[in-house]
């Protein structure tokens, strides 16, 4: 198997605008969010769970998850949460098995916002963290997702704290600063990245 490393990041840290700079390279990126996506279409057997154990008030009208009414009823009570981490996070990893394995390009990119809290870490090599300050997750968040700053509070609480996350990482992508600074840290990191994937 390729070289696989993991980017992860708080909500709103900008981890889409990095994988996306990957991608333009010709990188492979294994996106966990969609993989959760993938599980829970219609006519898998998890969203016939997730309509049963929570209601079909979970559904929208095309028979498809409203993902919005799910969100705010999980993170309102802890154990719904982990009730359906236990259906759903299986059935991901799986999925996201599938996808680096059919992988072709010289490393891929995991993308998980729950890369460090998960066993997504045991996929990968290297982890690098997509870092911004918290006052930045926050306004980036409330003004992408129209979610209130008590919404988006209780996500980032759910999520592991940034000091965790810093102290897990192999490798810290600041995207704090401009967008050419950004570009400037995936180049490095790719043609890194790449030495070591050619080098095992």
């Amino acid at each position: 198997m390729s070289l696989v490393v993991g980017i992860t990041g708080g909500i709103g840290s900008g981890k889409s605008a990095v994988t996306a700079r990957f991608e333009a390279l010709g990188i492979t990126v294994v996106d966990a969010d969609l993989a959760a996506r993938v599980v829970v279409e219609p006519g898998k057997p998890a969203l016939a769970a997730i309509a049963e154990h929570f209601g079909a008030d979970m559904l929208n009208d095309d028979g498809s998850l409203d993902r919005a009414a799910l969100r705010a009823r999980v993170f309102a009570d802890d154990d719904e949460r982990r009730w359906l981490e236990a259906l759903t996070h299986p059935l991901i990893g799986e999925e996201i098995l599938n996808q680096i394995a059919a992988s072709t390009s010289v490393y891929t990119i995991l993308a998980s916002p729950l890369l460090l809290e998960t066993s997504q870490k045991a996929l990968t090599d290297i982890v690098a963290v997509v870092d911004v300050p918290e006052t930045v997750q926050l306004e980036r968040t409330m003004a992408r997702d129209d979610n209130d700053e008590a919404q988006v509070r209780r996500i980032m609480a759910a999520q592991m704290s940034r000091a965790q996350r810093l102290a897990l990482a192999d490798t810290v992508i600041d995207n704090s600063g401009s967008l050419e600074a950004l570009d400037e840290q995936v180049q490095r990191l790719h043609a890194q990245w790449a030495l070591l994937a050619a080098q095992r």
